[in-house]
């Protein structure tokens, strides 16, 4: 119980419960979704970033689709 009344704390700390409610979180979660992006789309983890792996992905299925399409 310890770490749930830290959490609650915590929090409760973040300003407007009274005019937004749950929504007040909402711009932590676009900063985290915008964190994401950049780290996906700029570091490098070996020698690609996820959307070097993810386009190489694509056009190896493109090919297999249209070699299975030509058979």
């Amino acid at each position: 119980m310890l770490v749930s009344s830290r959490v609650k704390r915590i929090l409760r700390l973040v300003p407007g419960k009274q005019r937004f409610g749950v929504y007040r979180f909402l711009p932590f979660f676009f900063l985290l979704g915008g964190a994401m992006e950049w780290f996906m789309i700029n570091v490098r983890i070996g020698k690609e970033t996820f959307y070097d792996v993810y386009r190489r992905k694509r056009s190896e299925r493109q090919y297999e689709a249209r070699v299975a399409k030509n058979e």
